[in-house]
C-alpha cells in the first residue's frame, strides 16, 4: 500500500489539523459509527497518538501490513504516523484517548511503556491488570466528559497511568515492528524531544541516527509532518507554549529554556508562528480560561 494515498486524520472522519498545546481528546468507537458503519479504513494521524480500549464485541484489526482478530477486552497504543484500521461487528466499542505527541513527550518518563512502536494486546494474561487498566481508561473518559474544575492537571497522569497499564499486560512482547522511514521518524521524534533546547544542527540528528539528510528529512514528512529543521523549531515552539501557558514564568525565562540565547530572537520567532508576541499569546490565552 502506498504511504502516499494513505489518508491522514485528526480524527476518523476529519482533516488533520493543528494540534494546540496539550491536545488530549476522548471519544468512544460508537460515536463515529455514522462516519465509519463498522469499517474503519487504512489511515493515520498525525502529531497524534491513540490508546483503544475495547470494551466488548469483536472484529478485525489492521496495524500497517498486519491483520489480527480481537475480541474485548484488547487494547492498543498507536504512535502518531503509523497506519491502522478495523473492521468491527455490531455491538462493539472501544473508548480512544488521542493524545498530541508534545503532550506525550511530557509523560514519556512517567511512562512504563515505549512510546516510539506501536501495541496490540488482545484478551489474555492476568485478569486483574486488565480491570484495572479498564478502570483506568474509564476514568479518563469520565474526567473529559465531566470537565471539573483541574482536569487539565489530572489527565496527564492518569494517561500515564493507563499507558504503564498497557506495559505490564506484556506488551514488549506484542510490539508491532513498522516499516522503516516510520521507524526512523519515532527514533527522530524521541531524540528531538531530548535535544530540541540544545539548538542541535540538523547534521547532528543525520549523525546521531546514522542515516542521511535525504532520508530523515522524508522521514520526518511522513511521520511528523514537517521537514527536520521544522521539526524541531516546531517542538521547541510547543515548550515555549507550554510554559507560557501552565507557569509564570517570564518570557526572557522562557526563552532560555527552550533553547534561544536571545530572547529577542525568541520574540521574533514565536511572532512569525503564532501571530502575537509571547505575552500577548499568553494574555490572550489566559483570557479564554
Amino acid at each position: 500500500m502506498s504511504q502516499t494515498a494513505i489518508p491522514e486524520f485528526f480524527v476518523y472522519g476529519e482533516p488533520a489539523r493543528a494540534l494546540d498545546v496539550g491536545f488530549l481528546h476522548v471519544e468512544t468507537v460508537q460515536a463515529r459509527a455514522s462516519v465509519h458503519r463498522g469499517q474503519v479504513l487504512a489511515h493515520k494521524h498525525p502529531q497524534m497518538a491513540q490508546i483503544t480500549f475495547w470494551t466488548g464485541g469483536s472484529g478485525t484489526y489492521r496495524i500497517e501490513d498486519k491483520t489480527w482478530s480481537f475480541s474485548a477486552p484488547t487494547v492498543s497504543f498507536m504512535p502518531s504516523g503509523v497506519v491502522h484500521g478495523f473492521d468491527i461487528e455490531p455491538g462493539t466499542d472501544a473508548i480512544v484517548v488521542s493524545v498530541a505527541d508534545a503532550a506525550l513527550a511530557v509523560l514519556a518518563e512517567q511512562s512504563a511503556l515505549p512510546l516510539d512502536q506501536p501495541v496490540f494486546v488482545t484478551g489474555r494474561g492476568e485478569g486483574a491488570l486488565w480491570e484495572r487498566l479498564g478502570n483506568t481508561v474509564r476514568m479518563i473518559q469520565a474526567e473529559y466528559a465531566d470537565r471539573l474544575p483541574g482536569v487539565e492537571r489530572i489527565l496527564p497522569p492518569l494517561i500515564a497511568v493507563a499507558l504503564s497499564g498497557i506495559a505490564r499486560l506484556d506488551a514488549q512482547s506484542h510490539a508491532i515492528a513498522v516499516p522503516a522511514a516510520v521507524a526512523l521518524g519515532g527514533r527522530l521524534r524521541r531524540l528531538i524531544d531530548r535535544h530540541f533546547r540544545e539548538d542541535w544542527p540538523v547534521e547532528r540528528y543525520v549523525e546521531e541516527l546514522g542515516t542521511t539528510r535525504h532520508l530523515l528529512d522524508k522521514a520526518a514528512r511522513q511521520v511528523l509532518g514537517a521537514g527536520v529543521r521544522q521539526a524541531i523549531g516546531d517542538r521547541r515552539l510547543v515548550e515555549a507554549k507550554r510554559l507560557l501557558l501552565f507557569t509564570i514564568r517570564t518570557v526572557e525565562d522562557i526563552a532560555y529554556e527552550t533553547g534561544f540565547n536571545d530572547p529577542a530572537y525568541f520574540s521574533r520567532f514565536f511572532r512569525a508562528a503564532v501571530g502575537l508576541s509571547p505575552a500577548a499569546w499568553r494574555k490572550e490565552r489566559m483570557q479564554r480560561q
